[in-house]
């Protein structure tokens, strides 16, 4: 009887650990699946990655108009840059500003709206040269219109515009670089007894490791990548700015400013101003009659029914392997 039960239990055991694992194959096995279809469900039905939204002119109205009417292009630089919108997803919508409806050069100028605190120096950074890059081959106008925070990287791509107005809550500045914070808690450990090994290949691979006592100026090398990408976004402000490198780095740091104080130190053009005086402005820049119709469109990225589960998923797995190479991710925040 005793021998009976316990094969009862290890019989449960059994048919437990291989329900559990059919259920986690069947899990893994659906994720290609679930990709596969995401993939060809925006592929095949639509070549482009935007949607077309119209916004208002500076008179408030928004139609649709015929495709001979110029147009402006809103970008939204608004959000964490490298996470709440990407450098491929403005790099998509000028691709697709000089197509279907925006083709024959129809956009005639760019308006930056920006409301962000920062973020990664390598979207910030291909974002502000792609903007550039676009407005000097297609030689239209940009402007950038600050609605709350123009900080950090949103202050890099702000660079890119000829000029900068700001509505009266704006703050503008913040120019600086920042890795971290890295926590050591290899004290904590070795208190209770916790050993850690970490496997690695590559002299300093685990520098800043958090789990085992850091070494005598560990963190030189990255302080030196974060001086770099510093001297790069000072000499972007400076130059499109035409601030003093000195005050940049010794007065102003990396401070945030109201409109009016912003403008006196040059980060800004126009402060206190509204959205539509701005448009305004931008429009009369690009030779476009106020007085005749003209468009006011902005491009959304596109998802479907499948992109919160798939994106979830890669985050997963992108999580997994930071966390094994230990990333060190630079922001302009």
């Amino acid at each position: 009887m005793k021998h009976m039960k316990e094969s009862i239990f290890l019989s449960a055991i059994r048919s437990f650990c291989n329900t559990l694992l059919g259920t986690i194959g069947i899990f893994f096995g659906f994720i290609p699946i679930l990709i596969i279809v995401s993939f060809f469900s925006t592929t095949t039905e639509d070549l482009s990655k935007n949607k077309i939204e119209f916004l208002p002119n500076h008179l408030g109205e928004s139609k649709i108009l015929p495709a001979s009417t110029p147009a402006v292009l809103q970008l939204y630089i608004t959000g964490t840059i490298g996470m709440d919108f990407k450098a491929q997803d403005i790099n998509s919508q000028l691709l697709e500003s000089k197509r279907g409806m925006f083709r024959k050069d129809r956009v005639k100028a760019i308006l930056l709206y920006i409301n962000s605190p920062g973020g990664t120096v390598v979207d910030s950074d291909n974002i502000y040269r792609s903007i550039l890059s676009y407005k000097q081959k297609y030689k239209v106008p940009v402007y950038a219109f600050v609605e709350g925070l123009c900080a950090s990287g949103g202050m890099y791509i702000a660079c890119s515009a000829d000029k900068i107005y700001s509505s009266p809550v704006g703050l503008i500045g913040s120019v600086g670089v920042r890795m971290g914070p890295f926590f050591n808690v290899y004290n904590t450990m070795e208190k209770y007894g916790v050993k850690s090994e970490t496997l690695v290949s590559g002299k300093d691979k685990d520098a800043l490791n958090p789990f085992r006592k850091w070494k005598n100026d560990e963190d030189k090398f990255y302080q030196g990548i974060s001086d770099y990408y510093y001297s790069v976004f000072i000499d972007i402000v400076s130059n499109s700015r035409k601030i003093d490198k000195n005050d940049l780095l010794n007065n102003y740091g990396a401070h945030v400013f109201d409109p009016i104080k912003a403008k006196e130190y040059k980060y800004i053009d126009e402060a206190n101003m509204s959205y539509e005086d701005t448009l305004l402005d931008l429009i009369k820049e690009a030779k476009i009659d106020p007085n005749k119709p003209y468009q006011v469109a902005t491009l959304i990225p596109k998802k479907n029914w499948l992109t919160p589960i798939t994106g979830k998923v890669l985050i997963f797995f992108k999580s997994m392997f930071n966390s094994i190479f230990f990333d060190k991710s630079v922001t302009l925040q």
